[in-house]
This record gives C-alpha cells, sequence and structure tokens, in this order.
C-alpha cells in the first residue's frame, strides 16, 4: 500500500510541477490564464514542451515537414522557431497577434499569413500515436511468440496473462453477441480499435515525455476512427441491410415512394450519424476529463494569485477531486474503447445481418 501511495504522490508531484510550468508559461508578467493553461494541455503543438523556468523553456523539438508553391519541400525541426519566438524558412508559427484567431499556434507563411498547401509535421499528437503503435507492437508480438512457444493449450503465463483475458473479452463480450457467427472477419480491426484507443487513453493520463497527450480527445483522431467504421461498414453492407434502408419493409409504401422517399432519408440520415455520434462521444468524453483535471489545477494558481494562503488552501481541495478525476479517468479509458468498440460491432452486425 506504502508503494502505492510513493507512485501516486510521484505522479501527483509531476503533475503540479509540469502545471505550475505551464502555468508560468501562459501567465506572462505574473498574471494566470487559465483558459490558456486548460487549452495549451489539451491541444496540439508542433514541440513537446516539458517545462519553464523563467525565459528558459526546455521541449522535445520534432520533425516539421511542409509544402507551399512558393517554397516547395521544407523539412526542419521545431526548435528553428525558438518556441514561436522566429520564423525559419519563410515560416512561422501563428500567435494571438495574427489577425486570423483560429490559426493561432499553426504554421503559416510569412509573406502570406496563410496555411502552407501541405502540412504533414509530427506534431505531439501524431508522435504520441507512434507511441502508442509501438507499445501495441511490442505487447502483441511478445504474446504471438508466448504463443507459439508454449503452445495454445498451455496456461497463459507474464504478459500472456494480462492481455488473453482481455482478448476473450472482446470476442465473446462484444464480437460474437454484436455480430453473430460472421464475426471472426472483423475481430483483427475490433482488437485493434479496443486496444489503441485504451493504451492511448491510459498513456494519456501520464504526465511526462513520452505521455500525456491528448490523442483520443483530439476530434481528428477520433473522426479517422469512425471514418474507418463507417467505411468498413458500407463495404460489407449485404443486399439485406441496403433494402431495409432505401425499402424498409413493414412501412407504408407511401412513405418510401419516389414522390415523399420520407423512410429512405430517415435511413441515410441514421447511417451518417452513426459515424459522427461515434466521433463526439470520445473525443468529448476524453476532453471533458482532461479540462476537468487542469481546472481543478487552475484553481490553486487562480487563488494563489489572490493570496498565498488561499492557495494552499485551495491545493488541498484539488489535490483531493483531482485523485478521484484520476481515477474516474481510468475508468473512463476502459469505458470509452469499449464502447466504441461496441458500437462498431452493433454497426457491423446490422450490415451483415442474414435475411429473415
Amino acid at each position: 500500500m506504502m508503494m502505492h501511495q510513493k507512485i501516486l504522490a510521484r505522479v501527483l508531484l509531476s503533475v503540479f510541477l509540469i502545471g505550475a510550468t505551464h502555468a508560468a508559461k501562459a501567465g506572462g508578467e505574473g498574471t494566470f490564464q487559465p483558459g490558456d493553461f486548460i487549452l495549451d494541455h489539451i491541444g496540439d503543438a508542433y514541440d513537446w514542451h516539458i517545462l519553464s523556468w523563467k525565459e528558459h523553456h526546455v521541449s522535445v523539438p520534432l520533425p516539421v515537414i511542409l509544402y507551399s508553391r512558393q517554397s516547395g519541400f521544407s523539412m526542419f525541426l521545431s526548435s528553428k522557431f525558438h518556441h514561436g519566438s522566429h520564423s525559419h524558412k519563410g515560416y512561422v508559427i501563428a500567435n494571438e497577434t495574427h489577425p486570423d484567431k483560429n490559426l493561432k499556434g499553426k504554421i503559416v507563411e510569412v509573406a502570406t499569413g496563410e496555411r502552407p498547401m501541405l502540412d504533414l509535421s509530427i506534431t505531439k499528437n501524431v508522435f504520441a500515436i507512434f507511441v502508442s503503435v509501438a507499445v501495441m507492437l511490442w505487447v502483441f508480438i511478445s504474446v504471438a511468440k508466448a504463443y507459439v512457444s508454449r503452445g495454445n493449450n498451455a496456461a497463459p503465463k507474464g504478459l500472456q496473462s494480462w492481455i488473453e483475458p482481455v482478448l476473450l473479452f472482446v470476442r465473446d463480450d462484444i464480437a460474437r453477441p454484436a455480430i453473430g457467427y460472421k464475426y471472426k472477419r472483423f475481430m483483427p480491426y475490433l482488437l485493434t480499435l479496443f486496444f489503441f484507443i485504451l493504451v492511448s487513453n491510459l498513456m494519456g493520463l501520464i504526465p511526462f515525455f513520452p505521455f500525456g497527450a491528448n490523442v483520443t480527445g483530439n476530434i481528428a483522431v477520433a473522426l479517422v476512427l469512425a471514418l474507418f467504421t463507417f467505411f468498413i461498414t458500407t463495404f460489407v453492407g449485404t443486399k439485406t441491410y441496403w433494402v431495409h434502408i432505401f425499402n424498409t419493409p413493414g412501412v407504408p409504401w407511401w412513405l418510401k415512394s419516389p414522390v415523399l422517399p420520407l423512410m429512405p432519408i430517415i435511413e441515410l440520415a441514421g447511417v451518417i450519424t452513426k459515424p459522427f455520434v461515434l466521433m463526439i462521444r470520445l473525443f468529448a468524453n476524453i476532453t471533458a476529463g482532461h479540462i476537468i483535471v487542469m481546472g481543478f489545477f487552475s484553481l490553486i494558481f487562480i487563488f494563489g494569485a489572490m493570496k498565498p494562503a488561499l492557495g494552499y488552501g485551495a491545493s488541498v481541495i484539488s489535490v483531493l477531486f483531482s485523485v478521484f478525476m484520476f481515477f474516474l479517468e481510468l475508468l473512463v479509458a476502459f469505458i470509452q474503447a469499449y464502447v466504441f468498440t461496441l458500437l462498431s460491432a452493433l454497426y457491423f452486425g446490422m450490415a451483415v445481418q442474414d435475411h429473415h
């Protein structure tokens, strides 16, 4: 128990140090800006900021890959921007003085003030995705080697004993009930989906490099995952599936006639909104958890700016609520992986259903 308390204390200390340095960065001349602090944490970036002390910033530079008609392809490290204070090769990171506030934090061309035609930079979230994929490859290759060396009938051991129950859970409690006897063809995707979301969520709770990125809380990442499910559902859909959309059985003919195709319009709207619901559910739940935790940390600096004693008093409440939210986010990390995978399996099940 003491070991767990020490680990938790170190994690909280790391979080507070990161919070304090980000607060110093966002606050400028001693004024803490909670909105900038929170958005800086949940947003993407061209480098991995670790800490700031006075005017010194410590960060891990990431590759910047750009293409524009004027300059062609350009590749360099984000450290060339000197944390946004310098331009390089005709590019600069837009700040709050840029006319278009939506471009703040994005790379723009100095001459035009607009985004380059193509931006393939390895940002913080992209790098975190690579780390998640590397972790997954290490886990699954290790487990696969264990099955090959020990055989399928041997009792699981080590890492294999942790992963096998999850594999069986996805197969027996998600894929089979939702899809039916055709579940095997969808198992590779469902397993990849479940573990990618789970690993990314868990890594996002670890507050130090190379973890702590808000990967699944990025709406672009959630959109791509939802589109994967949408395209698979669309391409594997059987004749029965499409007949139920365009010629819904048991519905009066005048509700699905070409003159008044009310039911087909409703069904097609449902097909489009399904991936939208997947995207919003994952994005909103993960982002909300990060915002709430950062909000509790912000209370310390807000009250501390009023009076140091208030800051110390607020820190006790903030720590207690932050610990509670940390464990709640652990639960949410598993729930969101489960819900996203289950809904995807249900959509596949509807697409490959047999005619009755």
